[in-house]
Order: structure tokens, then C-alpha cells, then sequence
């Protein structure tokens, strides 16, 4: 079983892959985490991001990993774990940045869809083009989305609890900023794929989405986990 899940920055779409995979025992993939570890990789190179031939050439040399359980996901470059590192904000633009290289989307996209394809079981996969690009014919397509200032209001506390000084307002400028660039990007925008299930998150609880997606993925026939 393939379970695509995409949306905006905020949106909850790790959180709520990592729930679903760890209950299914499905194999769980952050293809965000992917792309933020690339735009790691590129700042600490110190070349210029809109250099694509450069960014593309860093990214087919990087080694990325996602090793461990859902709850527990690392993510490995190069053999660091940069787990904690790729999460800052400053890293999530450094993201939206080189995903728009359309090589970089080619060397990433079919990593994620040969690890999706070997994993026995399945896998449960989050993004912004996992059920139009990475997994069109995925069992599953949910398109969890909310207003930006509910994204950025999640967003903000999730800084706080790590220790990053911002503020709401810088929050909220980042996410629309990243927004707009993840949907006019020409190479895989974000989009809503046609048959994808769509979860309006705003006005609703982390259970509530779950409990919502889990309901979902038990009807589909077959699935009796």
C-alpha cells in the first residue's frame, strides 16, 4: 500500500505520515526532509543556490538516509545525522529553493519512488508532489492544507519548543514566501492531485486529522491492519 500525502509548510503532513505509518507498519518517507537535506548540503558547500547545474551536481553526490521508525526518523548526509538541523526555517527555504531545480526533483524523486516500491509492506509518504509526480497511482492521496495563519501559528510553537527565537510575524512572512514559491515553481508544483482526498486542518485537532486520514485508509479493501 502506497499512502501519498501532500500539502503546504505547516500543514501537519509529517506529523500525521509518521502517526499513520508507525499504525500501519508501513514504511515512513519525508521527502521534504530529502530536499532539506540538499539545501543543507548546498549552504555548507557555500555555492549559489540558483547555480543549477552546481545544486544538481551536490545533490546526485549527496548520500541521503532516512533510517529508523517514523517516531524516531533520522536523516542522514553524507553518514551525519542532520536531523535536528535541516528543521529550522532558514533550512526549510534553503529547501524550496533547490526543490525548484528540476534535476534535483529527478535524482530525489526517483530515490523516493524505488524506496517506496521496495519496501515490503508499503510506505506512507509526505511532500508537496507525491500523489501528482512521485506516486500517481498511489492507494491513497490526501491533501492536508489549512490558512496560512493557522500553519504559522503551528509553525511558531513548534520553533518555540526547539529553542528558535522568532516570531509569529516572521513565521507567517516565511510560510507565505515559501507558498508562493512552492506553487509557481514550473517544474512539479504544488497542486492538488484530482482523485486526492482533501483535509481542511485549520479548525482541527492533530487526533481529529488522524483519526479522520486512519478511518479513510481502513475502508480501502484489503487493509485490515
Amino acid at each position: 500500500m502506497i499512502i501519498a500525502i501532500d500539502g503546504p509548510s505547516g500543514a501537519g503532513k509529517s506529523t500525521l505520515g509518521k502517526m499513520l505509518a508507525k499504525e500501519l507498519g508501513l514504511l515512513y518517507l519525508d521527502t521534504g526532509a530529502m530536499y532539506r537535506a540538499v539545501g543543507l548540503a548546498v549552504f555548507e558547500s557555500g555555492k549559489d543556490f540558483y547555480d543549477a547545474e552546481t545544486v544538481a551536481r551536490i545533490a546526485r553526490q549527496s548520500k541521503i538516509e532516512l533510517i529508523g521508525e517514523p517516531d524516531s526518523l533520522q536523516v542522514k548526509l553524507d553518514g551525519r545525522d542532520v536531523s535536528n538541523e535541516i528543521r529550522t526555517n532558514e533550512v526549510g527555504q534553503m529547501a524550496s529553493i533547490v526543490s525548484a531545480v528540476p534535476e534535483v526533483r529527478v535524482i530525489l524523486v526517483e530515490h523516493q519512488r524505488s524506496l517506496g516500491r521496495n519496501s515490503e509492506l508499503g510506505a506512507v509518504l509526505d511532500g508537496r508532489d507525491i500523489g501528482t509526480i512521485v506516486f500517481p497511482n498511489a492507494d491513497i492521496k490526501f491533501f492536508l492544507t489549512a490558512n496560512p495563519e493557522a500553519r504559522a501559528r503551528r509553525r511558531y510553537e513548534e520553533d518555540k519548543l526547539r529553542g528558535r527565537v522568532t516570531t509569529y510575524e516572521e513565521t507567517l512572512a516565511e510560510i507565505n514566501v515559501r507558498d508562493e514559491r512552492d506553487v509557481s515553481r514550473a517544474d512539479s508544483p504544488l497542486a492538488i492531485a484530482e482523485d486526492a482526498i482533501v483535509i481542511d486542518t485549520s479548525e482541527l485537532n492533530l487526533t481529529e486529522v488522524y483519526e479522520t486520514m486512519l478511518a479513510i485508509v481502513r475502508e480501502v479493501p484489503g487493509e485490515t491492519a
